[in-house]
C-alpha cells in the first residue's frame, strides 16, 4: 500500500501527482496487464531477443 503523507500547505493536486508518480514506479500496472493473461515462455524469450535486436539497431544507426 502506497501512502503519501500530504505536506502543510501543499495542494490535493500536487499530493495526487507525488501518488501517481510513486505509483508508475511500483510498476503495479504493468505486472497486472502481464498477468491478464498467460505468455508462453518460448514467446517471452522470443520478444526478449526481438527487443535486444531492435536495440541494437538504434545503436548501430546512432555510430553512422
Amino acid at each position: 500500500m502506497l501512502i503519501i503523507p500530504i505536506k502543510e500547505g501543499e495542494s490535493i493536486d500536487r499530493a495526487l501527482k507525488r501518488f501517481k508518480r510513486k505509483f508508475d514506479k511500483t510498476g503495479a500496472m504493468r505486472q497486472l496487464r502481464a498477468r491478464k493473461q498467460f505468455v508462453k515462455p518460448s514467446v517471452k524469450h522470443r520478444q526478449k531477443i526481438q527487443k535486444a535486436q531492435y536495440i541494437q539497431r538504434l545503436m548501430d544507426n546512432e555510430d553512422i
